[in-house]
């Protein structure tokens, strides 16, 4: 069990944009490797011309920034991994996902779930 994925995030100017790199990873550990063989090469899926890249670890070490200098303006984005709630190793956690008790529960922390009468 477990959905793991490594996700793209930044800021386009207008809007904040996340893109998914890669999904469906059995492991964090696997998903910590898919990030760390694409910090190196992840490119936006906006046109940059590419003439310096600086990677940057955060202290959890399971996020980097990305700064891409290129030959007009200066990109930046934060590579991380994410894993669906739903489907977690962690039996309370997915538990919680699953669990359709009302706005009390919902409290406690992020839920996925559809929404009634969808």
């Amino acid at each position: 069990m477990g959905n793991w994925a490594v996700i793209a995030q930044y800021f386009t100017g207008e809007s904040y944009r996340t893109e998914f790199i890669c999904r469906g990873r059995e492991t964090k550990d696997q998903a910590l490797e898919e990030l760390r063989a694409v910090l190196h090469t992840y490119v936006p899926s906006k046109n940059i011309i590419e003439k310096r890249r600086r990677v940057y670890r955060f202290a959890d070490q399971e996020s980097y920034l990305v700064v891409i200098k290129g030959r007009l303006t200066e990109w930046e984005c934060t590579l991380r991994i994410v894993e669906l709630i739903s489907d977690s190793a962690d039996p309370a956690v997915a538990e919680r996902a699953r669990s359709e008790e009302g706005a009390a529960e919902a409290a406690d922390g992020p839920q996925d779930r559809i929404p009634p009468g969808y």
